[in-house]
């Protein structure tokens, strides 16, 4: 029997804090819950997001196969900063925080 596929939709997203010092970078199949996650941390969280207020979108990008997505965000965690930073800058190159935009 042939693969069925539904039509998914995933994100590989960068967030960063308010002075734009730190990159985080994920990963999901709701980029506006896990934005509203990232905003609304629970209490004492230890997440890395959390402890360096990331959660502001700069970047992200869309795909429809979640190993293409988890694929893509392995890469970009190994990159350079600097790498990252061209990558951020060749689609918004005055960092706008994107989150109202999604």
């Amino acid at each position: 029997m042939p693969k069925i596929i539904a039509d998914h939709n995933y994100y590989v997203y960068i967030i960063t804090n308010k002075i734009k010092t730190v990159l985080y970078i994920g990963v999901t199949n709701n980029l506006n819950e896990r934005l509203h996650y990232h905003n609304n941390p629970q209490a004492n969280s230890k997440h890395f997001s959390h402890k360096y207020k990331c959660k502001f979108l700069v970047y992200y990008e869309h795909f429809l196969d979640i190993e293409v997505a988890i694929k893509r965000e392995k890469q970009l965690k190994h990159w350079s900063r600097s790498k990252k930073d061209a990558l951020i800058n060749s689609q918004n190159p005055y960092w706008d925080f994107l989150n109202n935009r999604i």
